[in-house]
């Protein structure tokens, strides 16, 4: 195995430089600043967690966890996302804090990639988790805030497409009952978009026309509250019509929102099926074919550290949406350069302590010039106030030096 070079990273991982994590804060800030309006407080978890406790919770897959050893032998994991690793403070420390509980996050994560083209090991996901409400209120909620959250981020169009995996959890029982292996295959068409074969894999199971027919026909299931009577047209079964009813109470939720708008019902969005246990979403940024944000109900989770709640939720994915708001500029501060000689050294940075602990936003920029002539040399006024030099722009330029005057 050849040595990495000097400049060479890890599979997955990036370097953000001066001006992308300028953008980045900034999203995460408003974004984070709106969530707190909505009454969600922030909490931060270790970037390290034992494999047996939060890992196998994890709605991650086991081969995309980055474990390690600790000094006792232990298995620990890099966290993979913050859902689980928040249940377990929800059932530990904020154990004596009453239902529901309004939490918010911002951090980074790390799933093991294969060498796929655009994929990261390392990425950012700001989100929230609803624990402790089981009401269509609390999910219209979520959507509604990861509605307000794109927005706040500086996201233009988008759409939040709606699904519910109780839909097709009925509808499977009631036209493949007892074929547990047709109804994984495809669920697992869905789950990846592979409509193709979705079909192919309906006309392999030698069904009736009629069974066959219904179950093509949820692919055409997407739209507004209208998909919520024709759902109900496709399957009878009790799982699939309390789905059908519960997402048609969200619906009416978010209409009182007034955000209905960026919302489509998509009962072909089942969402993991392993994890979710209800209402999914996921968030599409027009000109990107990866979603931005994804969320949804999962009421098993808290089970498995021993305080039982249902729970709801959504995650943005920050990294894609710098890509789609990254061609923006941020409205940066302005500049200010104080320019001294070894003489006015004290007087200079003393002058600079004053102007940084003011309430004036500006950055204040502090520069020893030993040979003025080159330095002034170097100065470019570019009139309307501002200056320039070494590719720099300043507001402005306070000099102290002697013979000088700019």
């Amino acid at each position: 195995m050849s040595k990495p070079k000097v400049f060479e990273k890890p599979l997955g991982v990036k370097d953000y430089l001066p001006e992308a994590v300028t953008k980045l804060r900034n999203i995460e800030f408003r974004v984070l600043a709106c969530m707190e309006r909505w009454g969600y407080n922030q909490i931060i978890t270790p970037t390290l967690e034992y494999y047996d406790t939060v890992g196998v919770a994890s709605s991650t897959e086991d081969k995309k966890l980055f474990k390690l050893l600790d000094r006792k032998g232990k298995t620990l994991v890099l966290r993979s996302e913050l859902t689980a690793p928040i249940a377990r403070v929800a059932s530990s420390l904020l154990k004596e804090h009453a239902f529901p509980l309004r939490l918010s996050y911002h951090s980074n994560v790390f799933r093991s990639i294969e060498e796929e083209a655009g994929r990261d090991s390392e990425f950012f996901q700001t989100g929230v988790e609803l624990i402790g409400d089981a009401s269509s209120e609390a999910d219209a909620e979520v959507v509604a805030l990861a509605i307000a959250s794109l927005q706040a981020a500086g996201v233009g169009a988008f759409k939040i497409a709606l699904g519910h995996v109780g839909f097709l959890n009925g509808l499977f029982q009631e036209t493949l009952e007892g074929r547990s292996d047709a109804q994984l295959a495809l669920k697992e068409h869905l789950l990846s978009r592979d409509y193709v074969g979705y079909r192919e894999a309906i006309k392999s199971l030698a069904l009736t026309p009629d069974v066959e027919r219904e179950l093509i026909g949820v692919l055409r299931l997407r739209g507004g509250d209208e998909i919520c009577e024709q759902a109900r047209m496709v399957s009878q079964h009790p799982i699939a019509m309390d789905a059908i009813r519960h997402l048609c109470e969200v619906w009416d939720v978010l209409k009182a929102y007034g955000v209905s708008e960026h919302v489509v019902i998509d009962l072909t969005m089942i969402g993991d099926f392993s994890y979710y246990t209800g209402m999914t979403f996921e968030g599409y940024a027009s000109d990107l074919g990866f979603p931005v944000c994804s969320g949804g109900r999962y009421d098993n989770l808290l089970s498995q550290f021993g305080r039982p709640a249902p729970a709801t939720g959504f995650a943005l994915k920050t990294n894609r949406i710098l890509e789609v708001t990254g061609k923006e500029s941020v409205e940066q501060p302005g500049r200010v350069l104080i320019a001294y000689d070894a003489e006015h050294r004290e007087e200079a940075l003393q002058l600079a302590k004053v102007m940084r602990s003011s309430d004036d936003e500006v950055i204040i920029i502090t520069q020893l010039v030993s040979e003025y002539e080159a330095w002034s040399n170097e100065l470019l006024n570019k009139g309307d106030g501002q200056y320039e030099l070494g590719g720099t722009v300043y507001s402005d330029v306070i000099t102290m030096i002697e013979r000088a005057a700019v």
